[in-house]
């Protein structure tokens, strides 16, 4: 996750957070000290940010970078950073929320991996920084998804009984659900861009671009020596996959986009079912109670 603030026109990246399966250097982003996240953590670090991490210090040659642990495959760190933030640091203008697994497993609080991680994590991370945000004038939340969404579904059922938005460990079953935890991203990004309407804070989603990044590091290593060929000649190296991402968090102008879906720093349209009120109602209500916001 990378946070940042904005004082005297310097854009502070404040820190980069860890999960389960990432030791994450970015700034408000959570999970970025690998890929496209230590990419996005550098750009912002060099145009003045504090983020995270030695090497980031290093090669963005700024000194302005604050390291503070937090997990989003446990609640009470999440809650631990966020008070521990709210206390320390008067300002917030940018949240990314970008950190992302595919992996079998559960969380400390018995949610699924991929759920817990991409979405719940990420879900009350935001909801308990947005008075924050919203108190800095002109703010922005970056949600970054993936193209899978396209695929992914959201099966309520599962998700109550199992607290996971796909079961199952062959590789085809990690996609699947890691594609539907995408969906979560894009959903969640609507209908919070529908309860900002009037505030300070907008938030966009985005498809950063296939990646050759760490993301698949639990998949099966034969499976991933098959691939890397495949990824070497297709997919974006981390600095031209974390551009959207930029895009969305610094370009002027991007107030009246707020809850559109981007990718190539372009605007592009999704599927209904990536913008159904009815289900993005339903997922934030069970999404309130997984993370405790609500009983």
């Amino acid at each position: 996750v990378i946070f940042c603030s904005f004082t005297n026109n310097h854009k502070l990246i404040l820190f980069t957070l860890t999960c389960p399966f990432f030791n994450c250097l970015c700034p408000l982003t959570p999970g970025s000290n690998t890929g496209i996240r230590k990419m996005t953590a550098l750009d912002l670090a060099r145009r003045g940010a504090r983020a995270a991490l030695a090497d980031i210090k290093r090669e963005s040659g700024s000194n302005a970078v604050v390291f503070m642990h937090l997990d989003l495959g446990s609640l009470k760190s999440v809650r631990s950073f966020a008070e521990t933030f709210l206390k320390t640091e008067c300002r917030l203008d940018l949240l990314i929320n970008n950190a992302g697994v595919a992996c079998t497993g559960t969380t400390e609080d018995g949610l699924g991996m991929m759920f817990g991680v991409n979405h719940i994590g990420h879900f009350l991370l935001t909801n308990l920084l947005l008075d924050h945000l919203n108190k800095c004038g002109q703010s922005r939340v970056v949600n970054v998804a993936c193209v899978g969404h396209n695929f992914g579904t959201i099966d309520f059922n599962c998700l109550n009984s199992h607290k996971e938005v796909g079961v199952g460990d062959s590789f085809m079953d990690v996609f699947t659900t890691y594609c539907n935890s995408k969906l979560c991203n894009v959903l969640f990004n609507h209908e919070l861009a529908k309860r900002l309407h009037g505030t300070n804070v907008t938030c966009y989603t985005l498809h950063p671009g296939a990646i050759n990044s760490e993301l698949t590091r639990g998949i099966n290593k034969v499976a991933m020596m098959l691939m890397k060929p495949f990824f070497m000649f297709f997919f974006k190296n981390y600095v031209a996959g974390s551009q959207t991402t930029l895009h969305c968090a610094l370009q002027e102008g991007l107030e009246p986009l707020s809850g559109c879906y981007f990718s190539n720093c372009t605007v592009r349209n999704v599927y209904p079912k990536a913008r159904d009120d009815a289900v993005t109602k339903k997922l934030w209500e069970v999404s309130e109670r997984l993370s405790g916001l609500s009983s």
